[in-house]
């Protein structure tokens, strides 16, 4: 995703989280200061997976193969420079319990056989 696109899709984020704010409000007249926050949390850990998702797939880390040999990342056992082995899809939790789906390189060590998704 180029920058000017990623600023488009995060500023849409952004509204659909004011959108959606503002209308739970209006149902909601009443609301606590506590669901209130509860309804704002809910909101923004979502926009905040999904920026965290964009940010770690623009990581130079999440193509091995793209990155010369000097830059890849090491093995954390034993140190030698590791070697790409395709591409997997890895589901992480963030911790607003948000589930982010990587598709990036899995890597391995041709010394120890060590596998990983770099970064670690």
């Amino acid at each position: 995703m180029g920058s000017n696109e990623t600023e488009v899709h995060w500023q849409q984020e952004v509204d659909v989280v004011l959108t959606g704010m503002k209308e739970w409000r209006l149902q909601h007249p009443r609301a606590s200061f506590g669901e209130i926050e509860a309804a704002l949390d809910e909101r923004l850990a979502k926009m905040r997976a999904r920026m965290l998702q964009d940010l770690a797939l623009a990581s130079a880390a999440a193509r091995v193969s793209a990155a010369p040999e000097a830059e890849r990342p090491r093995c954390p056992h034993c140190g030698e420079v590791l070697e790409a082995r395709g591409e997997e899809e890895r589901t992480l939790t963030t911790t607003y319990h948000q589930p982010i789906r990587l598709r990036r390189s899995y890597a391995t060590c041709p010394a120890c056989g060590a596998g990983l998704f770099p970064p670690r």
